[in-house]
């Protein structure tokens, strides 16, 4: 059975991405997908939502 987990980016960079992958990975996480959430007025993101993969631990 897979766990997952949602990282919310406010900031929405090359670095600040880049960070939270490396970050979760090495805590075991396997990246599954990226969302973006887009202003109207804007044509950069004004949010992201990492999505992260793991099997569940044994209970």
């Amino acid at each position: 059975m897979l766990t997952y987990k949602v990282v919310e980016i406010g900031t929405v960079t090359e670095d600040v991405i880049e960070e939270a992958l490396n970050e979760w990975t090495a805590k075991g996480w396997r990246f599954d997908g990226m969302q973006f959430a887009m202003r109207e007025a804007s044509r950069r993101p004004s949010m992201a939502f990492l999505i992260f993969t793991r099997e569940a631990e044994e209970a």
